[in-house]
Parts: C-alpha cells; structure tokens; sequence
C-alpha cells in the first residue's frame, strides 16, 4: 500500500492501515471500536497533510475539534493482517462544525465502512462550540 495521498481536488485523501491484534476480537476480526480510531487517525493525517498539527492548533488557539456526531454502517468485517484505506472527505462546512465523509476499504477494493462524522470546534478553556476560524483551511469556507 502507498502512502497518504491528497489526490485530485475533487478525490477523497486517503490513509493506509493495516490491522495488528491489538484492533482485533479474540476470533482475529476487527471490534467494532478499532474502525473509529482508524478514521480518527485518517481526520488527523488529513490535516496534517495541509500543515495543521492538532496540538500545535490547540496550543496557539485554545480550539480543538471534538466529534459531535456519528453514523456508521458496519458493512463487511475486516480481519487481521489486512491492508485498509481510509478515506476522508469533506461533505459540509458550517460556522462551527465540519461534516466528513468516510470510508474504509480492504486492499481488494471492498468496502466495510461508510460513515458521516461531524466534528464541532470548541473553545477547550470553555468546552463550549465556537466558529471556525476564517484561515483555519484555506478553500474550506462555510
């Protein structure tokens, strides 16, 4: 598998994974809760991808973006050892949260999980929803 690619504008950025144990049940099939730190580290590399570090950001604004919700469909399990894409995608920019669109594939091209996150932008000192800033990504406007 390659490395993260941005791809064409209009393309989804994709992270590889690959599944050890440790994101496996005892019967070598991926628990449930393993697909979402898969697309939480596809979001993070996504940014980092457009020079945003998390904690960087955090640090020099007191923001942080928090997962306010979550739709997933559970399509075809993943085993251990195999080889996963992780897309992400943005679908909607509002003043305070981000709507992604995310998938997981298998090496084969089969896909396992089609999810919808929203992600909201909170002040961390307050813990409250505040507007994303204007420069925050560049092209990336409500």
């Amino acid at each position: 598998m390659s490395d993260a690619t941005q791809g064409h504008a209009a393309d989804p950025f994709q992270w590889p994974v690959r599944v050890y144990w440790e994101d496996t049940d005892a019967g070598g099939v991926v628990y449930h809760a393993s697909y979402l730190r898969f697309m939480e580290r596809a979001r993070s590399e996504w940014l980092r991808a457009m020079g945003i570090t998390q904690s960087s950001y955090k640090e020099t604004t007191g923001l942080a973006f928090l997962v306010r919700e979550m739709q997933i469909d559970f399509l075809k399990a993943a085993l251990l050892d195999d080889e996963l894409s992780v897309s992400v995608e943005v679908k909607e920019r509002r003043a305070a949260s981000i709507l992604f669109a995310q998938t997981i594939r298998r090496a084969d091209g089969a896909e396992l999980i089609r999810a919808k996150v929203r992600v909201a932008c909170v002040d961390v000192r307050r813990m409250r929803p505040v507007q994303i800033p204007a420069d925050f990504i560049p092209g990336l406007s409500p």
